[in-house]
């Protein structure tokens, strides 16, 4: 979003949240896991983005943007906070009380959503954060390489071992 693009008016604003915050969130979440912590980094990342709107040089996508600071957001935040670590393997969803079982096709949800996050859990955080930003921001190894600030090779490693 450059600067012209905000005097657009806010529809076109809300299009370019909506655009990028699936995306965004996904690799957040995938990252973070945590549901609250991932909103609040999201949020953070389209303020910053907004608030640098007259800096932003478009010379790539913009979505590999927007996920270069979500990245830089979950480093950052893992340091200081210490209640994020990128290859936490603690972290459980908070199971429902006895009587509230839901029905079988969102417990299929569940068991599904399970064996990703098991299958995440055992990779480096490297190959994650690499799986993470081809899937969730369809990026290419190159656009990966420039957001994570490493080698192509480096990426492209992380991504077969992934």
């Amino acid at each position: 979003m450059t600067a012209d693009d905000a005097r657009l008016g806010d529809d076109r604003i809300t299009r370019w949240v909506q655009t990028h915050a699936r995306a965004v969130r996904g690799y957040v979440l995938g990252l973070v896991r945590r549901h609250d912590v991932a909103d609040d980094i999201v949020q953070e990342v389209f303020q910053r983005a907004w608030l640098a709107r007259d800096q932003y040089q478009e010379h790539g996508r913009e979505r590999a943007y927007l996920l270069r600071i979500a990245d830089r957001l979950v480093v950052d935040r893992s340091r200081k906070r210490r209640e994020i670590a990128l290859d936490d393997d603690a972290w459980q969803e908070l199971e429902p009380a006895a009587g509230d079982l839901p029905p079988p096709e969102e417990l299929a949800r569940w068991e599904t959503h399970d064996e990703l996050a098991a299958a995440l859990d055992r990779l480096t955080p490297a190959q994650r954060r690499v799986l993470l930003l081809r899937f969730f921001g369809d990026l290419t190894f190159e656009e990966i390489a420039a957001t994570l600030e490493c080698p192509l090779s480096t990426a492209l490693s992380h991504g077969r071992r992934g």
